[in-house]
């Protein structure tokens, strides 16, 4: 797992923008405190910069940029191949021999192999990027679950790319702000792909691989691998039960190979819980698991997390979290975000725990929630698809609701997936956004109608349409977002099993009605795949979330108030909070969308 960082460009000179380069490697320093590297191509028309956290083969052959067929190929890669082995073990019969024990080389030796088809062969985390010189070609790679982010701009037949919005302020000539980050921040309470703070710089899709030619100057992009509902085969409810345990522990065991010490967040949900003890199987006493306990009671999950605890022997360190720690951490926590959102305060304090307790891995649960149906929106969203059919002006009435939950039906006079999202999951208001912005309602409802987000919405049937909403938008864009970048803020690797691409591919070859039956407990297929193995106290109880106690810390911190204190909005904002009329998130929401640097 690390940072990467380049630019391909004939308007620069080498000397120029190797250093900066070097400023933007520099900029994600903590997602990559190992190594640094750098590669300048012969012609000065390419230069490549990596920050290294050592995972797989910490030794020095691991270094990169790395190169094969005599230098003609480089590559610097952030991310893990899980089946890495298995293609090694393919290319050396095939006649490859390989120089280290590293995901990386054999990246390389299969492009080298089968060309950009190779892509679609790997089942992990990745984005990299890959420099042909015998063929003039760059080519900018990223994950099918778009697990990893990877950042690019074209601008004047110069191509820059990061993994990390920052490291493009680090350029001589910069980026200028997007100047509707703050109307998708308030509306969404994150920006969503492929949009960014700074203008022209966006986010690669996943899934997909950018081709620059080096000669013509001119990008492609191209997909090569998609994750979703095609052939539901599965239709037998043991067959489907079988596949999951079968997938899911093959999952666990590929996500747990490192050469580095890797632990567990255990939250004390269904699905930390299961991946602790599917995870004890494999490494037994060596086995590291983590949690966050507040001193207000409400919000402890303690007597769940001990439940798996008692159960797996494993090394626990519990990390206590007060509404002091957040106001000493709080510059720092401030300076982490690479993109602004309404979350990510709780994962930047765990992996801080994480880190703190020498882990360099640790596995997450997220993703269960969006394949299995774990919120709310899976039994919303066909009552929405209905009024979405209603006519602009009746929805238009929703805006004269005092509750905030009723205004957001206005949102649905867009009339696709985003005006369903943020019906659903949505923060302001058209009518909120126009009063804080100073924009008519119906221009914010106009303008972001007219964005084009990612994935771009096809066909979707009806009792898929809150997975799709959940995987493609909330998860991709908020959660795995600010998992990465406050993990990798402290040197930690964020691995997800659940979105492993062989266990995704057989959950979603199960079908639908099948996977989301209504009644019963939330994600239930899933529970019952593994009843014999959770502890009833895990599955059979409310679902309380990865939460802190912010509704009562948050309004405490006296840089936020004084901030909050400088706008009539802010003002009216603090109001509402200091009365419980108002979430945490969309204080915090607002906040940033005043204090944010772009």
């Amino acid at each position: 797992m690390c940072r990467i960082a380049g630019i391909v460009s004939e308007n620069i000179a080498a000397t120029d923008f190797k250093n900066d380069v070097r400023a933007m490697c520099n900029a994600m320093r903590h997602g990559g405190p190992d190594d640094e590297g750098f590669f300048v191509s012969p012609d000065g028309a390419i230069c490549f910069g990596h920050r290294r956290l050592s995972l797989l083969d910490l030794s020095q052959a691991g270094h990169q940029p790395m190169s094969a067929n005599e230098e003609k190929a480089w590559i610097c890669f952030n991310g893990e191949v899980y089946n890495f082995l298995e293609i090694r073990k393919e290319l050396e019969a095939l006649g490859h021999v390989f120089k280290s024990g590293t995901d990386t080389e054999v990246i390389l030796k299969s492009y080298l192999q089968w060309g950009t088809s190779c892509f679609a062969r790997f089942n992990g985390m990745f984005a990299f990027a890959l420099a042909d010189l015998s063929k003039q070609k760059v080519f900018l790679v990223r994950d099918a679950a778009g697990i990893k982010p990877l950042y690019y701009s074209i601008n004047e037949n110069s191509l820059f790319f990061a993994s990390e919005v920052k490291a493009f302020k680090q350029v001589t000539n910069g980026f200028g702000e997007n100047p509707d980050w703050k109307m998708l921040l308030l509306a969404f309470g994150h920006i969503p792909e492929p949009y960014t703070t700074l203008k022209n710089v966006f986010s690669l899709a996943k899934g997909h691989y950018l081709e620059y030619n080096l000669s013509s100057k001119n990008a492609a992009i191209h997909q090569f691998r998609s994750l979703g509902f095609q052939n539901t085969s599965i239709k037998n409810k043991d067959e489907a039960l079988k596949i999951i345990r079968e997938k899911l522990e093959a999952a666990v065991s590929r996500h747990l190979i490192s050469d580095a010490p890797i632990g567990l967040f255990l939250s004390g949900g269904i699905d930390s819980s299961l991946l602790t003890l599917l995870a004890a199987k494999s490494i037994k006493e060596q086995l590291h698991t983590l949690s966050v306990t507040f001193n207000e009671e409400k919000y402890s999950e303690k007597i769940y997390q001990q439940a798996i605890i008692d159960k797996v022997k494993c090394k626990h360190q519990f990390y206590n979290v007060s509404a002091k720690e957040l106001d000493t951490n709080f510059a720092k926590l401030l300076a982490a975000y690479d993109q602004p959102s309404n979350d990510a305060i709780n994962s930047w304090f765990i992996s801080k725990c994480a880190h703190d307790n020498g882990l360099k891995a640790v596995l997450s649960g997220l993703g269960s929630d969006e394949v299995f149906g774990g919120y709310p929106s899976f039994k919303r969203a066909p009552s929405l698809l209905g009024f979405q059919k209603l006519p602009g002006f009746l929805l238009e009435t929703a805006k004269l609701s005092p509750d905030n939950r009723l205004q957001r039906l206005q949102w649905l006079k867009i009339k696709n997936s985003t005006g369903m999202y943020l019906a659903i999951r949505g923060f302001f208001s058209p009518l909120e956004i126009s009063r804080i912005l100073g924009m008519d309602s119906d221009e914010v409802i106009k303008k972001i109608a007219g964005l084009q987000f990612q994935p771009q919405q096809k066909d979707i049937e009806k009792d898929e349409y809150a997975c799709w909403l959940e995987f493609n938008r909330y998860m991709q864009n908020q959660l795995l977002k600010d998992s990465d970048y406050m993990s990798m803020q402290h040197g930690l690797e964020l691995r997800v099993p659940f979105l492993d691409q062989d266990f995704l591919d057989a959950v979603f070859s199960i079908d639908r009605q099948l996977l989301y039956k209504h009644g019963g407990i939330p994600k239930q297929l899933l529970v019952d795949a593994f009843k014999s193995t959770l502890p009833e106290i895990i599955w059979n109880r409310n679902k309380m979330g990865f939460s802190f106690p912010f509704q009562e810390w948050l309004g405490k911190i006296g840089i936020v108030r004084d901030s909050l204190n400088q706008t009539v909005a802010g003002k009216n904002l603090l109001h509402q909070f200091d009365q419980g009329k108002l979430h945490w998130s969309k204080l915090w929401t607002y906040y940033l969308s005043q204090n944010f640097e772009a």
